[in-house]
């Protein structure tokens, strides 16, 4: 699949934001796209950023679907200006992107992996009812290091949680401990630990196949 690939410089709260907009190369005449995908990094202060491997695999997932995906630099990171924010800033930075990438009226997915996925229920229950999402991906989500939102129920169908068996970094146990109050499915792969490695090809198949129900 070609992928054409667009730098961003975007406005946040604490300075300039880093990003890239993927989106397909070659896209059928006529045929439009689905919507704006916001994809949000790992941990800043553990080497989490847009260019992370299984930020770059959901990417990719999101653009096979149709969608124009943008991942971009916590404040800190890269090019983006500022500093760490424990995650409220990382969350306004979200909201700033989406603001700029995805205005009203444009149809918006939401992803994230571990820290990413934390922000991304920050913003998601920012979000909801007045703008209810396309569909939502959390991946390897830090349920045991950070008070994760709890996802609204109306959103559930809407949502895939795929977690590793052996995830040394987020204890599956944690994730489930976050899902079972909310009844929320999660998709656990078996033997598989934080970072998917020898395993992006199974994750990205998981989330197209979700995009495309």
């Amino acid at each position: 699949m070609n992928i054409q690939t667009q730098r961003l410089r975007l406005n946040g709260p604490a300075g300039a934001i880093e990003a890239l907009r993927d989106e397909p190369l070659h896209a059928p005449q006529g045929a439009s796209v689905r919507g704006v995908a916001v994809i949000a990094h790992p941990h800043p202060l553990y080497g989490g950023t847009m260019n992370n491997k299984v930020v770059q695999t959901l990417a990719r997932a999101f653009v096979q679907c149709g969608f124009a995906a943008v991942r971009f630099n916590f404040r800190g990171v890269g090019a983006s200006q500022g500093v760490h924010g424990h995650g409220v800033g990382e969350a306004a930075d979200l909201l700033a992107v989406v603001d700029q990438v995805a205005p009203a009226g444009v149809p918006l997915a939401l992803g994230g992996f571990s820290f990413g996925a934390f922000t991304t229920c920050q913003a998601v229950a920012s979000l909801w009812p007045q703008r209810p999402l396309e569909k939502i991906v959390l991946v390897g989500t830090a349920a045991s290091r950070f008070d994760v939102a709890p996802l609204p129920p109306e959103a559930h169908d809407r949502t895939l949680v795929v977690h590793g068996e052996q995830d040394d970094t987020v204890p599956l146990a944690a994730v489930m401990d976050w899902a079972r109050p909310q009844m929320l499915p999660v998709t656990v792969i078996p033997g598989v630990e934080h970072f998917f490695h020898g395993q992006l090809t199974l994750l990205k198949h998981l989330v197209v196949r979700h995009l495309h129900t």
